[in-house]
């Protein structure tokens, strides 16, 4: 278990953090200030969802990621810098993540996730999965579940981006809820008012408890008479993602710009072959789906990366309801869905 010890904001901080103070309270901002966060993963998004976290006020971010600097990682990852090519990913952008804050103690750890113990992330109050595999998020998954660490898993393909968290059964928040106050009837003042004054000052603790696994958000019964009833309002980003996934598992690797040709023959024969397997028709998912799926693009990432950022800064300072359980990005379109998947 993480040994929580009691955050103080010092002078410095609260001028640092004045606004994010006035915006959602000195309680929820110590919260914050005394969590530790892993990002595994330091791509696009993780270098958006790095940003965002840094900037909030957490007390220590740990960068893990064993790739090196590419040409192609450089288009989207704005904390590492051009010369950097050929370095680890994770180390080259310590610098510039570091001087975003440097209140923040950031790390880098070149490891891979996958070689990582149980230990390992039971250092943290949240982990934050990119880039990784479907077995490894389903893993730490059910491990930080089982020690109450939330977990938060995200990718960007192209103009497609998603967003996944697991908060566990009992998560509690603040939120605030507006309070109508009759108008008094013995007012000698002037006229009396016909409308009921709000008290902003008014909040309720609100406990969530309906949080589930990935593996149970992905493993959905598509035969089920529920399920089918409710195949009509289901984004098909959601079904995108299995063929994304699966497509990471088999390759070892995300669609490549440079083998488009190839690998849209291989996302199309996986994607007849998980909806078959999921008991759906192919047409669920047009052809077109191979069009805007390779590479990670930049203003996705910050999309993406925002909202991820900012459920990982709600979850932790225990502030706002959170979504609940997938976030959905489609850039053509430019709208983004919350959706829940999993047992109720």
């Amino acid at each position: 278990m993480i040994e929580k010890e009691d955050p103080v904001i010092s002078e410095e901080e609260a001028a640092q953090y004045d606004r994010q103070i006035r915006l959602w309270g000195l309680d929820a901002q110590k919260r914050l200030r005394g969590s530790r966060v892993l990002l595994a993963g330091v791509g696009g998004l993780g270098a958006e969802l790095a940003k965002n976290l840094i900037l909030a006020g957490v007390k220590g971010l740990t960068l893990l990621d064993h790739e090196q600097v590419s040409e192609e990682s450089c288009r989207a990852q704005f904390l590492v810098p051009v010369s950097a090519q050929g370095k680890n990913r994770a180390q080259a952008s310590l610098e510039r993540a570091q001087n975003l804050n440097p209140m923040v103690e950031v790390h880098a750890d070149p490891d891979r996730v996958e070689d990582k113990p149980d230990d390992f992330f039971l250092q943290f109050d949240a982990v934050c999965l990119t880039g990784c595999s479907r077995d490894l998020m389903m893993r730490v998954d059910q491990l930080c579940s089982q020690h109450n660490i939330k977990v938060f898993c995200g990718d960007v393909y192209g103009y497609y981006g998603y967003m996944f968290c697991n908060l566990g059964q009992e998560h509690h928040y603040v939120e605030e809820k507006p309070k109508l106050v009759k108008p008094s009837s013995d007012s000698s003042d002037g006229p009396e008012p016909k409308k009921a004054k709000v008290d902003p000052n008014e909040t309720t603790m609100v406990k969530k408890v309906h949080f589930c696994l990935l593996k149970a958000a992905l493993e959905v019964d598509w035969t089920s008479e529920k399920a089918k009833a409710s195949l009509k309002r289901t984004p098909v980003d959601y079904f995108l993602l299995h063929v994304l996934l699966k497509f990471r598992t088999d390759k070892g690797r995300d669609p490549d710009p440079k083998a488009c040709a190839e690998d849209s023959r291989l996302l199309k024969q996986i994607r007849d072959d998980v909806l078959e397997a999921m008991g759906l028709s192919g047409d669920l998912l047009a052809d077109d789906f191979i069009s805007y799926c390779f590479s990670e693009m930049s203003p996705v990432c910050a999309v993406v990366g925002g909202v991820l950022g900012q459920e990982v800064v709600k979850a932790l300072s225990q502030r706002d309801a959170p979504h609940r359980n997938f976030f959905f990005f489609d850039g053509r379109k430019g709208n983004g869905m919350v959706d829940y998947f999993g047992p109720n």
